[in-house]
């Protein structure tokens, strides 16, 4: 059983609900334990970032800093919301690359008796963990109603590969993990060249 220290972000406790069942369905079945983060708050997906950047790298690294502290003997942290995991691994990797900002962050984070040291968690989205620890043989092994028949189009969005720090995903334009997840699970995947387009879910929720 692999152990992963888990962020569910906000949307899998509410519209995303059905996303975070799934998951809870499937993670014994796949030697996975996912040990939630005590008192996460949301990460402000792309917001918050948006209003003040300092305050928003902060709110994001207290969940990094609590992760960090609750470890235990883990160094993965895995996000399966797109937004969440961009932002856990944005503040991450820009806290270790900019000395100014991780004073200013764990200035803040010092208010609630919290630091974080960057570089010291590895940030995964649930895909990754799934493709590349779980792998897509035991994936094969286990299904037990393939979706044969079924035609899909996989859709990344521009969150879980841009940027691709890490290099988690290959070719952060043109990925493949999650069409042979799908072909895996017996389905017939159709080639989609917008997979990893912007949605645009910014703008609708901020415009009139």
């Amino acid at each position: 059983m692999s152990k992963y220290i888990f962020y569910p972000g906000c949307s899998l406790e509410g519209t995303a609900a059905p996303y975070y069942d799934s998951i809870k369905a499937i993670q014994d079945k796949i030697s996975v334990e996912l040990q939630e983060i005590d008192d996460w708050n949301c990460c402000g997906a792309t917001e918050y970032l948006a209003v003040e950047r300092v305050a928003g790298y902060a709110a994001i690294g207290r969940n990094l800093a609590i992760a960090q502290s609750q470890a235990n003997g883990s160094k993965t942290l895995t996000a399966p919301c797109s937004a969440c995991y961009l932002n856990l691994q944005k503040t991450d990797h820009y806290m270790e690359e900019d000395a100014d900002l991780n004073g200013k962050v764990n200035d803040a984070l010092s208010a609630g008796g919290l630091s974080y040291e960057p570089g010291d968690l590895q940030i995964r989205h649930f895909l990754d963990v799934v493709f590349n620890d779980v792998g897509l043989e035991k994936v094969k092994s286990m299904v037990t109603k393939p979706l044969t028949g079924m035609r899909v189009a996989a859709y990344y969005g521009c969150m879980i590969t841009r940027p691709d720090v890490n290099n988690r995903f290959g070719n952060p334009e043109y990925p493949t993990a999650l069409e042979e997840l799908l072909e895996a699970l017996g389905a017939e995947v159709i080639d989609f060249p917008l997979k990893t387009h912007c949605c645009s879910g910014h703008m609708t929720q901020i415009s009139g």
